[in-house]
């Protein structure tokens, strides 16, 4: 597997943008130079994050998720970070 991310990436197994193997890679996400450790879903060419809003769930049983826009800085965890 290269160390190239998807553009496009959820967590959500539904999803057509779901990749569990990299998922269990690890993956982090730097939002506007903050590390985000509740991002769901993200878009780096459209530039924004859906992060999960608490411990709330919507009617289907999903997290309830907020978009915020801004600069999308993806990256695969290492054991030394």
């Amino acid at each position: 597997m290269t160390d190239t991310l998807p553009d496009r990436l959820s967590q959500d197994p539904k999803s057509a943008f779901h990749n569990k193997e990299l998922l269990e890679r690890g993956i982090g996400i730097r939002f506007n130079g903050v590390e985000k450790t509740n991002v769901w879903e993200y878009c780096i060419s459209e530039g924004w994050v859906r992060v999960v809003a608490g411990a709330a769930l919507d009617r289907k049983g999903n997290p309830v998720t907020l978009m915020l826009k801004g600069k999308v800085e993806p990256y695969i965890e290492t054991a030394a970070e």
